[in-house]
């Protein structure tokens, strides 16, 4: 892999242990690593001029649900509360299969290298007509994401007093099948990997007691990651109390759900001994705030969390509960939603890049990542702060209060997915005009 070497950047924001910040810093990347920081470094291979920029680790997106980028602002899901706004889509996701999975894919992973990702999770949990989770890995595959696919399952339907409609429910012994399937097929354990699989039942209100259980076992067995939501809103937690006779956090530790291996989602109305079960099982959360603030769920208690020492990475969450996957605006609400509920001084603009660096790559376990240090993955942001955003600002790197939305270049593993502005690794103009014919023949 050739040499890129990066230089003369305004500020080099490292999330190193003692989080420096260099002026002026040059950055050598070889082999799909970070290999030389420093300055007035020298380069036969290709140079990417950073003058009048910030340099950042790529962001970390640890929750998203591809698929829903097809379905974004649907009427008579827009105003409507977690449980009301399911019951809207799932009729329009069973029409989905293999292309619409993919096309969609394809289209949120782009808005995501856009905005500055080069990491990313997805959540997918039903499986319609032929549709595969090879179909998500195929594009994350051509976009050239760092990809963490979780092999999601619903296996409650109405009938048996779940949410989803019995059409979009899976046998259970069927899904532990091809959760063992897609794990030996695409997982990669490497450092450096590209491709981690992990497994996700939905929800406790969509999945058993019994595969909850089951799921947790087997990921041991694997060594894979865990992902589910919990406690994402009041009527969530009622469904625990109701169902279970516990709260969520209790319902998960008892089937084996809580540790370094797990994460979960939202976690909106976590209690303070939720906060404490977590922080001592090393357990992580993936804050979704705009998500949050579309289906009115609430604020998460991300200023607890993270002081009792809860792993906390962000989630753009998909584009159908938030319609939007930008994850530095995500980063911006999460910091604004903290300080509206616990004061201006809650959290920083750099506390909450750092959530989306460094917390998100611990979130989903790749301590090769989420920070610039010699020796780690070479995924790169560089964010122009010479335009009319961060014009009159007096501290660049706080872009997250003024400056840009978008990146201006990305290099995910070393190699340049974003370079000014646009995205080079697929044609971005075809594949949204395909998005626009499917969205078409779905509203019809």
């Amino acid at each position: 892999m050739s040499e890129i070497l990066i230089g003369n950047a305004d500020h080099l924001v490292t999330m190193d242990g003692a989080r420096r910040e260099l002026a002026g810093a040059d950055m050598r990347l070889r082999g799909g690593v970070i290999v030389e920081i420093g300055a007035g470094l020298v380069s036969a291979g290709e140079v990417i001029d950073a003058r009048g920029c910030v340099v950042t680790p790529g962001l970390v997106n640890t929750h998203h649900h591809l698929y829903q980028t097809l379905t974004r602002a649907v009427p008579g899901g827009q105003d409507a509360l977690l449980f009301g706004w399911l019951k809207t889509l799932y009729p329009i996701w069973a029409r989905f299969g293999p292309e619409e999975i993919f096309v969609s894919a394809q289209v949120g992973l782009a808005e995501l290298a856009l905005t500055g990702c080069s990491m990313t999770s997805d959540h997918l949990y039903m499986y319609p007509n032929g549709a595969r989770l090879d179909d998500t890995i195929a594009a994350a595959g051509e976009v050239g994401l760092r990809f963490h696919p979780t092999r999601g399952a619903m296996s409650i339907g109405e009938s048996d007093g779940g949410l989803p409609p019995d059409a979009l429910v899976e046998r259970e012994a069927a899904i532990l099948e091809d959760c063992i399937r897609v794990v030996d097929r695409f997982h990669d354990a490497r450092a450096g990997s590209m491709l981690r699989v992990g497994i996700a039942p939905c929800s406790p209100f969509s999945v058993s007691r019994e595969l909850m259980r089951d799921a947790a076992i087997l990921a041991r067995d694997k060594g894979v990651m865990l992902h589910t939501h919990l406690a994402e809103n009041d009527e969530d937690v009622a469904y625990s109390l109701a169902k279970f006779g516990c709260r969520p956090g209790e319902y998960a530790e008892g089937l084996g759900w809580a540790g370094e291996d797990v994460w979960h989602a939202h976690c909106v109305k976590l209690d303070s001994a939720e906060i404490d079960l977590f922080a001592r099982t090393g357990t992580g959360v993936a804050h979704c705030p705009c998500s949050n603030c579309r289906l009115g769920s609430g604020i998460a208690p991300v200023r607890a969390m993270r002081d009792a020492g809860v792993k906390v990475g962000l989630g753009v969450d998909g584009s159908a509960s938030n319609d939007a996957g930008n994850l530095v605006a995500e980063a911006r609400q999460a910091m604004l939603l903290q300080r509206v509920s616990r004061g201006a001084d809650a959290m920083s603009a750099r506390e909450a890049l750092e959530i989306a660096t460094l917390g998100g790559a611990r979130v989903l376990g790749r301590h090769d990542c989420g920070s610039l240090e010699v020796g780690k993955r070479a995924d790169i942001a560089i964010w122009d702060v010479s335009g009319v955003e961060a014009a009159g600002s007096w501290d660049r790197v706080a872009f997250l209060l003024a400056g840009p939305m978008r990146v201006r270049d990305l290099i995910v593993e070393g190699r340049v997915v974003v370079r000014h502005g646009k995205l080079v690794t697929v044609d971005l103009a075809a594949v949204v005009a395909r998005q626009n014919v499917l969205a078409a023949r779905l509203m019809e």
